[in-house]
C-alpha cells in the first residue's frame, strides 16, 4: 500500500484536484478515497500506479511565479496509466462513476488534467548524503 512505484517513460498522468466544501474533512473522505483507489487498482486494466496528496499549506516562493490564490483544503489524487484512453474507460465503468459520485458529494470542484511524461530520473546514490548547495 505505501510501496515504491515504478512509472513506465510511456505511460500517462491524470492528476486531479479534488477541492473539498468548507466543512468537510479529510477525515471525512478518507475512507471514500480509499475504496475508490482499491476498486480502480483491482480492476482496470492499464491502470499502472497511483498517489494521494492532502495539500499541507506550504507554497514554494522559489517555484512559483505570479498571484497565488486561496489554495483551500483540497487533495491530490495523482495516477498513471498505459493511455488516456484506458484511463476513460475507467471513469466511464459503473462502479467508477458510483464510487466517485459518493466523493462528489463532499467536494466543492474537481478537475482531473492529463500529462504525458517528458522527463523523469532520480537521485544518483553517490549524490544522496553530499552536503547542501550552498548560496
Amino acid at each position: 500500500m505505501f510501496g515504491k512505484i515504478s512509472i513506465p517513460f510511456e505511460s500517462v498522468m491524470l492528476f486531479n484536484i479534488v477541492k473539498l466544501k468548507e466543512n468537510v474533512t479529510i477525515e471525512d473522505v478518507e475512507g471514500l478515497i480509499g475504496e475508490m483507489c482499491y476498486v480502480v487498482k483491482s480492476n482496470y486494466p492499464g491502470f499502472r500506479a497511483g498517489q494521494v496528496f492532502k495539500y499541507s499549506g506550504f507554497i514554494s516562493k522559489e517555484g512559483s511565479v505570479g498571484d497565488l490564490g486561496k489554495e483551500g483544503k483540497h487533495l491530490a489524487i495523482v495516477t498513471y496509466w498505459d493511455s488516456f484512453d484506458e484511463h476513460e474507460k475507467s471513469h466511464s465503468h459503473k462502479t467508477f462513476k458510483e464510487l466517485f459520485g459518493n466523493l462528489v458529494e463532499f467536494c466543492d470542484e474537481s478537475k482531473e488534467l492529463g500529462y504525458e511524461l517528458l522527463w523523469q530520473g532520480e537521485q544518483e546514490p553517490e549524490n544522496i548524503y553530499k552536503a547542501s548547495v550552498g548560496k
